[in-house]
C-alpha cells in the first residue's frame, strides 16, 4: 500500500462515533444558554471527519454552480460556496447529518425533548473568500419559538486566517438587527449596535474535532479566508420537535417554508418528510 494512502474506513467505529453519547456538563449547558453559543472539543474523531468530509466535499464540487471569479461576486457570494440539504443527495452524507450524537447535544443544550432537521448546508469559504457579515439565522425561519440552533462542524483544523466562526456573546437576548438579512448593511449596522451594547466578541480558532452550537438569534460572523486552502464546514440546523410553522414575516421566510417545510400548515407542528426526527429523549443514545 502506498504510504500516502489512507487505511480503509472502520465503519463500525464511524457509526459508534456518530451515535455515541457526548456527555455534556451542567456548566456547559448553562454556558450555552447564557452566552447563546458554545464550542465543544473532541466531538468527532479525525477519522470520522476525514471519511465523511471527503464525501461532503465531493458533493459540494458536484453541485456547486457558483463559478464567477471572486472579484465579480457580491459580498454574500464571496463569503462561501453554500450547498444545502446534502442529506437528500448522498446516503453517506445522510449518515453524517442524521448522527444521534450531534442531535442529542442540540436537544440537551436547548433543554428540549427532541429535535428535527430543518436543513443541512455545507459552507465552503474558498481561499481568498471574503467575510461572512454579521447576521442571526432566525431572520430566515418562520417558526413559533427560539428553540433552534445550528451545529457548525469544521472538517479540518480552522485557524484564524481561515475565517472561523465568531460570536457575539449574549446577543440572543437583545432585539437588535433582527430585521436584517445577511448583507453589507447587516455587517455595518449590527456591528455598530453590538459595539454600543458592549457585547463580547468571541473569535477563536477551531481544533480538529471541535464543533460549535449557536442559537437562532445569536449574532455571528466570520472573517475572510486568507489562508492557502478552503475552509470546509458542514452545518446542521436543528429545531425543537413540536415547533410550529408561523405566518412568514418576510420573503426569505416564505422561501424557507416552501423549500424546507413543503406541505406544512401555519399553526401546525413542523413534521414534513423534509424535517425528520433526529433525536428524542425516548430514543436514548443508541440507534
Amino acid at each position: 500500500m502506498n504510504p500516502n494512502d489512507q487505511p480503509p474506513p472502520d465503519h463500525a467505529a464511524l457509526d459508534r462515533d456518530l451515535n455515541a453519547h457526548y456527555g455534556l456538563t451542567a456548566q456547559q449547558i448553562a454556558q450555552f444558554r447564557d452566552q447563546g453559543f458554545i464550542k465543544l472539543k473532541q466531538v468527532l474523531t479525525p477519522e470520522t471527519l476525514r471519511y465523511y468530509g471527503e464525501e461532503i466535499t465531493a458533493q459540494v464540487f458536484r453541485l456547486n454552480s457558483l463559478t464567477k471569479p471572486m472579484h465579480e461576486r457580491t459580498t454574500y457570494e464571496k463569503a462561501f460556496l453554500q450547498i444545502m440539504n446534502l442529506w437528500t443527495k448522498s446516503q453517506i452524507v445522510k449518515e453524517f447529518a442524521f448522527g444521534r450524537k450531534l442531535a442529542r447535544i442540540a436537544a440537551e443544550l436547548m433543554g428540549v425533548g427532541g429535535v428535527r432537521m430543518y436543513h443541512d448546508q455545507a459552507l465552503y469559504k474558498e481561499s481568498g473568500g471574503g467575510i461572512t457579515p454579521w447576521h442571526a439565522d432566525q431572520f430566515y425561519w418562520p417558526v413559533s419559538n427560539s428553540n433552534t440552533c445550528t451545529a457548525w462542524i469544521p472538517l479540518q483544523e480552522t485557524p484564524a486566517d481561515m475565517g472561523p466562526l465568531a460570536f457575539s456573546a449574549t446577543s440572543h437576548r437583545y432585539n437588535v438587527g433582527r430585521e436584517l438579512e445577511i448583507s453589507d448593511e447587516s455587517e455595518q449596522k449590527i456591528n455598530k449596535q453590538l459595539l454600543e451594547k458592549g457585547l463580547p466578541l468571541v473569535e477563536t480558532p477551531f481544533d480538529l474535532g471541535e464543533v460549535s452550537y449557536h442559537l437562532g438569534w445569536t449574532f455571528h460572523r466570520a472573517g475572510a479566508n486568507t489562508s492557502g486552502q478552503a475552509r470546509k464546514v458542514m452545518t446542521i440546523i436543528y429545531v425543537e420537535d413540536g415547533i410550529r410553522l408561523v405566518e412568514p414575516r418576510n420573503k426569505a421566510q416564505q422561501n424557507d417554508w416552501n423549500t424546507w417545510m413543503p406541505g406544512a400548515e401555519v399553526g401546525e407542528a413542523v413534521k414534513t418528510a423534509m424535517n425528520p426526527l433526529l433525536y428524542h429523549a425516548s430514543m436514548g443514545s443508541e440507534q
